[in-house]
């Protein structure tokens, strides 16, 4: 029975290093590129808000290398009335109007493994007051879903969801 007993435990010991060694950290499991679900914005009153629409577009890319970039729109924004020259044909309005349903940035990144959250240092962003900055989000990882929760120093809760693009 102890010979038994000490090859089940081999055994059993064996396979949980085999399985281990396979095992993924989860910066491994978050590399690649996202496609946008939903992003909800929670302000500390409480009023939910989807910046972006019910069905916004969007592409979250994390590099294995530690840079990412992200780019979040509302689709069917309203195209500029002057098409000849986009960056000075375009009214002050027309612009505003378009970088409240856009984000951008793009920088660095890395895991705390330990407490499952991303956290991104923006190089730049489309809102300038951003770049530079430092944001942490906690990281919920399912399958082929990925969803990030963010609280900002003000107490504005975003929820977004992304999907593993194929």
């Amino acid at each position: 029975m102890t010979l038994f007993t000490s090859a089940t435990t081999g055994i059993a010991v064996a396979l949980t290093l085999a399985a281990s060694a396979n095992a993924q950290s989860l910066k491994q499991q978050l590399v690649g590129s996202w496609i946008l679900v939903s992003s909800d914005t929670t302000p500390a009153t409480g009023a939910k808000r989807q910046d972006f629409g019910a069905n916004p577009k969007g592409i979250l890319i994390l590099e294995a290398d530690g840079r990412y970039a992200v780019v979040q729109g509302q689709p069917n924004r309203p195209k500029f009335k002057d098409t000849n020259n986009l960056r000075s044909g375009a009214t002050d309005a027309e612009f505003a109007a378009a970088a409240r349903a856009f984000a951008a940035n793009f920088g660095t990144w890395s895991v705390n493994e330990g407490d499952k959250t991303l956290i991104r240092k923006y190089e730049i962003a489309l809102i300038p007051n951003n770049d530079s900055l430092e944001s942490k989000a906690s990281v919920n990882l399912s399958g082929e879903e990925l969803k990030l929760v963010t609280t900002s120093p003000a107490g504005v809760r975003s929820d977004t969801v992304y999907r593993r693009a194929k």
